[in-house]
């Protein structure tokens, strides 16, 4: 069973992002790391770290990789606006409030923790013995990694990916299938959302790899791009079918429920008919629900949100719109005779093709 990994603070993303490969601060920051130098850089407004500066250069110019490099080479903290485009100070000594808890014990990162909480400022500590780069923000720390060890873990998250996509397709496939039979029990929609979770959980981890590989992941983002077409979109409409009360509300409650289910949660399919709002008590192998049928109206090609919600809410289920005749779906607001035998066909040609790949 997968893992979902931790959640990402969005002030970090921006921080990765800031660092990620193809930046300026990354060229300098990658010249440093390889000069063995060490530094701290500070990014904050001026008047905010002022009070615990002593010492040091005053400068405001650009932010040039060489230029940050050859100042790296002095003992001091680098001070930086808060957006990394201009070097304000350098070679300063900082003297952050010693009261402020630290778990570090170099001075460098001690003194980076500590400015980092004090003032809600990025720091970047690059230890010189140790070639390791971390990031300070708020409460947060972060040790950045290698690109190829992060590359490295990206393929094997894509692997992995590839084997729960493959497996949540197969659920998805006979799901359809028995839709068209009227013959689907809530344990096939559990089946469903669960896989797809799992898939979204392996998303998750491979998102923050790309933030953090920035102009080197593109590969990977393409990869993740492909595997993943469809997929929110193919939640939405199982949710839309399947919720007791669909109302927008309840749509947006139940995706930020499933979104926030750990691994163990996954496991339990009765945790996950509770989001859909059924008792936990009810057998999901002998409970029959009937889809209204937004997710396979979806699959018909230029067929327009609108009209799909004109025709669930005039029929009410998948089964009464295949059974209706052209003429009953031309009388719906916006569908017409031609585009009620679009209807028509897709749906029939949707019933063949789903039918064949369950049962040959």
């Amino acid at each position: 069973m997968v893992k979902r990994p931790p959640a990402i603070d969005e002030k970090l993303v921006e921080a990765l992002q800031m660092v990620a490969p193809g930046t300026v601060i990354r060229q300098a920051i990658d010249n440093i790391v390889r000069a063995r130098t060490g530094v701290l850089l500070v990014f904050a407004d001026e008047q905010d770290v002022k009070p615990m500066i002593s010492g040091g250069i005053d400068i405001d110019v650009e932010l040039q990789p060489m230029i940050l490099y050859e100042l790296a080479k002095m003992d001091g903290a680098i001070l930086l606006n808060r957006d990394g485009t201009r070097i304000t100070h350098a070679n300063i000594q900082l003297m952050p409030d010693a009261s402020i808890e630290s778990q570090e014990t170099g001075t460098r990162h001690r003194t980076a923790e500590r400015v980092a909480k004090q003032i809600e400022a990025l720091c970047i500590s690059i230890s010189a013995a140790r070639d390791v780069v971390s990031i300070y923000l708020d409460n947060i720390r972060y040790i950045m990694d290698e690109i190829r060890s992060i590359l490295a873990k990206s393929n094997q998250a894509l692997q992995t990916l590839e084997k729960f996509k493959a497996r949540l397709n197969q659920v998805s496939t006979a799901l359809s299938a028995l839709e068209f039979e009227d013959a689907v029990t809530l344990y096939d929609v559990l089946s469903v959302l669960q896989r797809t979770q799992m898939v979204l959980v392996i998303v998750h981890e491979l998102e923050r790899y790309i933030i953090e590989l920035g102009t080197e992941g593109r590969l990977v983002q393409l990869q993740l791009e492909e595997l993943m077409v469809d997929v929110r979109e193919d939640r939405a409409a199982v949710l839309a079918d399947y919720l007791p009360n669909p109302t927008p509300a309840r749509l947006e409650e139940a995706r930020g429920a499933l979104g926030s289910f750990q691994s163990e949660e996954l496991l339990s399919l009765s945790r996950l008919g509770e989001v859909l709002g059924y008792e936990p008590v009810i057998n999901a192998l002998e409970k029959h629900v009937s889809p209204r049928g937004y997710r396979m109206l979806r699959k018909i090609p230029r067929l327009s949100g609108g009209i799909i919600e004109s025709l669930v809410k005039r029929f009410g289920r998948l089964q009464l719109i295949l059974d209706a005749s052209v003429e009953e779906l031309a009388a719906v607001d916006g569908v017409g005779t031609a585009r009620a035998q679009d209807i028509k066909e897709g749906l029939i040609r949707l019933r063949e093709l789903n039918l064949l790949e369950r049962y040959g």
